[in-house]
Order: C-alpha cells, then structure tokens, then sequence
C-alpha cells in the first residue's frame, strides 16, 4: 500500500511505543503542537488517546482547571453599583405603580374595597375591661 505525500500511514493501538508516547507528550507540554495537531501529525486514531497519555505520563497537573477557564466574579465599582441598584428601584417603583392602577382600577369597576383597610391601634391601657 502506497501512501501519498499528504496521507499518514493510520496506526493501531499496539504500534505505540513507550518511547514514542513520551515523545507526543513531551512535544505537547512544550507548546511546539496541540494534542489534536499531534494526532494528525502522527495518525493517531482515537480522539482521546492523546490525552489518557498527557495524563498518565505527563508531567503537567490535570486534576485541577486552569486558572485561565475559572471565570470569577468581577469586582464592581461603587460606580456600577449605584447605577445597578438605582436601576433595581426604577423597577420596583415601575412594578409598584402598575400594581396600584391595576387594584385601582378593579376596585372602580367592581366596586368592592381590594386593599386592605387599617386602623390606628389604641393603647393597651384605654380598653376597657368588661367585669
């Protein structure tokens, strides 16, 4: 079977030298190629294979994510926050004067009282006790 210029010869899992697995992972720890450039460089079959040997016999730590991919929360401004909370209330205030008209204009159409109605509390001592 001939091979063209462009064509790598497709290899089988018991082709990979011991030598040859530290060689990937050497060249991937070092920058020179990116562990999917290695496995079409070298006609490396599985999409995984690469990377089960980073792990087991490189020298990088895979166990925790890079400090790169864990977004953290920024820390805002006094600025930003004040312009966020007084956003918040424009909305509340919006949300509380839609909800008034709503109740004002059912209890105008309805004619009954929806609001509950309060009375001013009376001291404890001018109750009068009955006997």
């Amino acid at each position: 079977m001939e091979l063209k210029e462009n064509q790598q010869q497709r290899r089988s899992q018991r082709d990979y030298t011991m030598g040859f697995k530290l060689a990937v992972v050497d060249e991937v720890e070092k920058g020179e190629l990116t562990y999917k450039r290695v496995q079409s460089k070298y006609g490396i079959q599985g999409r995984s294979t690469v990377l089960v040997w980073l792990r087991k016999l490189g020298t990088l730590d895979w166990s925790k994510p890079k400090a790169h991919f864990v977004s953290t929360p920024k820390q805002k401004t006094p600025d930003q926050r004040i312009k966020e909370l007084e956003a918040a209330l424009q909305q509340e205030r919006d949300k509380n004067l839609l909800l008034n008209t709503i109740v004002e204009i059912a209890e105008k159409q309805y004619g009954i009282s929806i609001r509950k109605k309060s009375f001013p509390r009376q001291p404890r001592n001018s109750i009068k006790q009955e006997n």
